[in-house]
């Protein structure tokens, strides 16, 4: 398979979730499972497209996508089944939307994905951002967020009003506000890098700003990545 196909694969793999969740407790089970799938492929097509030197500026942007998509899909999930509060997905969409504004505009640069032409070129924003480890942590954060999201539903549905039913919903229940808002937290502090340093892109595309010399905005956008 190439990495646009696993992309595309993870999308339909956490809407299939979505759509298992809050069923019954064979189908909340078998949709934590799919969660755990569609989180984890985000590193196979990554691993693919340098295995296979198929790592493309679009791709990278499919990657992006296909993040944006799965995040804000289990978070508005979430949220309308009263588990978190509705101001996740907002702040995910908002931040999302920001930072991939940013992006396109400095696209025609040649600062696009995550390696070397990455827009955010700063060393410790290349850290919070584009590194591996940065990334794996988020996303590895951002799985046990929903999984353990999900296992509630699961543990209300299967477990009724057992004893250990109840101990595990209330260890669910007390987990995950902390891993909610360390996904936040992450999700905040990784955009940061990104509107400091894309924002010297507004510039290149507003007339009224004379930028001086040297300056991004003062240089051409089609230069070389």
């Amino acid at each position: 398979m190439t990495p646009n196909q696993i992309t595309a694969m993870r999308i339909l793999l956490a809407f299939l979730a979505v759509s298992l969740f809050g069923h019954t407790s064979a189908a909340n089970l078998a949709a934590v499972v799919l969660t755990v799938a569609a989180i984890s492929l985000d590193a196979a097509d990554g691993w693919v497209a340098r295995r296979r030197c198929l790592a493309t500026p679009l791709g990278a942007q499919l990657d992006i996508l296909g993040d944006r998509i799965i995040e804000n899909l289990f978070f508005i999930y979430f949220a309308v089944v009263g588990l978190i509060s509705v101001w996740v997905p907002i702040l995910f969409f908002v931040r999302g939307t920001a930072t991939d504004f940013l992006r396109e505009l400095a696209a025609p640069s040649g600062r696009t994905g995550f390696g070397e032409n990455s827009m955010v070129q700063s060393p410790v924003g290349r850290a919070l951002v584009a590194s591996r480890f940065s990334r794996g942590a988020y996303g590895a954060l951002k799985c046990l967020c929903f999984v353990c999201l999900g296992l509630q539903l699961w543990v209300h549905s299967a477990a009724g009003s057992h004893s250990l039913g109840i101990a595990w919903a209330a260890f669910l229940f007390s987990a995950s506000p902390w891993l909610v808002g360390l996904t936040v937290a992450f999700c905040i502090l990784r955009a940061l890098p990104v509107l400091w340093e894309g924002g010297s892109y507004l510039t290149a595309f507003d007339p009224s700003v004379r930028a001086a010399p040297g300056s991004v905005a003062a240089r051409p956008l089609n230069r070389a990545a």
